[in-house]
């Protein structure tokens, strides 16, 4: 009888430890506080067996109790987890994954003034520098001579500025750069004066001074004032422009 139930109980262990042996597919998903956990290698040390998350951090692999997952992957801190019995028995199995923080040292930024395209003989000196729209005119109306043995003595002159001039681009282009001024003089006495400036001291409307603006940038004397930079003789004319603007904007309402 003794010998009997030594006998089932060895037996029954040896049943126990069989089905804790089984291998079990594990689903789980990476959470990392919205950062990307695609492509994070989930690890099962004790089988050797790996495999890698998707797009969203979802993953399944097989392991039994007292397996060890490892996870890694090149943004995230590695984590070791030894799975227990309760592991299999959720939905889903969660692991938190925390990112590394790459801390950047110090950086000291120097001005060097003195360090120009100039100073390093990449143009030369007092060359005129032309916005986008002066290089396209020049370009397109400038006479390219060229010394050609088949031409006249003096070269021969590209014909590419009579084709832009008969077929208009010319005329598009020297529209283009006058857009581009007004843009620059407009950018220019947004930074000069505020807002503020218009309306409470040049009394101009509120709905009116970006139009005001524009009616000021069309004269060609207050540009020229304008490109001096002097602010003191920018304001006098400006507060002229004002008045006639205003009396513009009254004999429109009557």
């Amino acid at each position: 009888m003794v010998g009997f139930r030594i006998f089932f109980i060895m037996l029954f262990t040896t049943v126990a430890l069989a089905q804790e042996s089984v291998s079990t597919e594990l689903k789980g998903k990476i959470n990392a506080d919205g950062f990307n956990v695609d492509g994070i290698y989930v690890i099962n040390l004790t089988t050797e067996k790996a495999v890698i998350t998707d797009d969203e951090g979802y993953f399944v692999i097989d392991g039994v109790t007292g397996d060890t997952l490892l996870f890694s992957a090149v943004q995230y801190k590695s984590r070791r987890i030894v799975l227990t019995s309760g592991d299999f028995g959720k939905g889903l199995f969660f692991v938190k994954m925390e990112p590394i923080m790459n801390q950047l040292d110090e950086i000291v930024i120097r001005r060097y003034d003195n360090i120009n395209a100039v100073s390093l003989g990449i143009i030369p000196a007092n060359q005129k520098a032309y916005t986008p729209a002066e290089r396209k005119l020049k370009t397109a109306t400038g006479l390219n001579a060229s010394a050609s043995a088949g031409g006249m003595a003096g070269g021969s002159i590209s014909a590419d500025p009579l084709i832009n001039f008969l077929t208009g681009r010319t005329a598009v282009l020297k529209k283009e750069l006058k857009i581009e001024k007004k843009e620059f003089y407009l950018r220019q006495l947004d930074a000069m004066f505020d807002r503020s400036h218009f309306v409470d001291k040049l009394k101009i409307p509120a709905d009116y001074v970006k139009g005001f603006e524009y009616y000021a940038v069309d004269n060609e004397k207050f540009t020229v004032i304008l490109e001096s930079q002097n602010k003191v003789t920018t304001e006098f004319l400006l507060g002229e422009l004002a008045i006639k603007y205003n009396e513009i904007i009254a004999c429109e309402n009557e």
